[in-house]
């Protein structure tokens, strides 16, 4: 489902398995107490690559496992716990001590978009890579926290209306449209070399991670008040 794999500096958080990687609640619990895990370990230096195998990063919500309750206030239901229980993970990506980077091994949709946007870097495939929020084709509305993400991580009106208003599946423009870093890798392993390389870059800065997530959480006011997070305050150190 998800693990956790320390490599001296680096964690590295992978979604397991050849298969959509759906969030419904135990995937989500899971990777919050590999969020959790990662945090009582981080020191000055430690930086998190997440990823996934197979296809894809992660299609989102276990819409299935909601549909499964048999009725539709009991699907309405389902889709609401898992809404409101992935939002601490959006929080601790973003509390996080650490620089946090996403290594999209294939397709990012609705809530698994969100996990790739909560990183500070995102990397994708040319080949496999498909960025797709699914909310205005399949009928949902936005959860606050999602859209407060879009308005803090994807800098231009157009951008966040190809994002969110079209059901456009986007690829390689995402680069031009600012919502990832680089997408010219070939293959999973491509990406997560890349990712490495850069993680490897900014460990070696060994910054305080307690200020580089207060500075982090300053970035987006309106996400963090929404997600319950506060920037914490240093004393301005003597020169």
């Amino acid at each position: 489902m998800c693990t956790l794999e320390k490599r001296g500096n680096l964690f590295l958080l992978t979604l397991t398995g050849d298969n959509e990687h759906r969030f419904n609640p135990d995937a989500i619990a899971t990777i919050l107490s590999l969020l959790g895990q990662a945090k009582s370990q981080a020191k000055r230096g430690s930086v998190l690559i997440t990823t996934g195998h197979g296809k894809f990063f992660s299609n989102g919500f276990d819409l299935a496992w909601a549909q499964a309750s048999g009725s539709l206030t009991g699907a309405a239901e389902r889709l609401h716990q898992m809404v409101e229980s992935f939002k601490p993970v959006v929080a601790a990506l973003l509390d996080l001590p650490m620089p946090t980077i996403a290594a999209l091994n294939g397709h990012a949709a609705a809530a698994g978009m969100m996990l790739a946007l909560s990183h500070d870097y995102i990397f994708m495939r040319k080949d496999r890579g498909v960025l797709y929020m699914s909310e205005v084709d399949i009928g949902l509305s936005m959860p606050d926290y999602f859209a407060a993400m879009v308005r803090s991580k994807i800098g231009t009106s157009a951008a966040r209306r190809e994002v969110l208003l079209s059901g456009k599946k986007i690829r390689g423009e995402a680069v031009a449209l600012g919502i990832v870093d680089s997408a010219a890798h070939d293959s999973a392993e491509g990406v997560v070399e890349a990712t490495v390389s850069l993680a490897e870059k900014l460990a070696a800065k060994k910054w305080n991670g307690d200020v580089y997530a207060s500075i982090r959480k300053s970035l987006y006011p309106e996400l963090c008040e929404i997600l319950g997070l506060k920037a914490t305050i240093f004393a301005t150190p003597k020169l």
